[in-house]
């Protein structure tokens, strides 16, 4: 079992930035790749950007350029920081990991919202 914390959300300006954290615990050792979905109200749940266990990064497009996904395995913590932020990026944030037993595991999400 593995436990998804994440942290770091809040009220940003648009042009602003934030970093996101996603805190694991439980059985950390068989954790393969991370990812940070989001998803707004009425839409499903977006793929935002994934690591792997050995840092080969993919980025949505919208965001790529943007955010920069980074993962710290000794703080068995993974990292969304997040540039230039638009009002669009809007969305409840959530960490999800991958194991190497075909587990699926999910945050409980954070809210992000951007306005001025």
């Amino acid at each position: 079992q593995v436990q998804l914390v994440e942290s770091g959300g809040g009220l940003v300006q648009p042009g602003g930035s934030l970093r996101l954290s996603c805190a694991a615990s439980g059985s950390i050792f068989r954790i393969t790749t991370m990812r940070w979905y989001r998803q707004t109200p009425g839409k499903e749940r977006e793929l935002v950007a994934s690591i792997t266990s050995g840092g080969t990064t993919n980025y949505a497009d919208s965001t790529k350029g943007r955010f920069t996904i980074s993962r710290d395995n000794a703080k068995n913590t993974v990292y969304l920081q997040m540039n230039s932020l638009k009002p669009e990026d809007t969305a409840v944030y959530y960490c999800h990991a991958d194991t190497v037993v075909g587990g699926r595991f999910w945050g409980q999400g954070t809210q992000v919202t951007v306005s001025s």
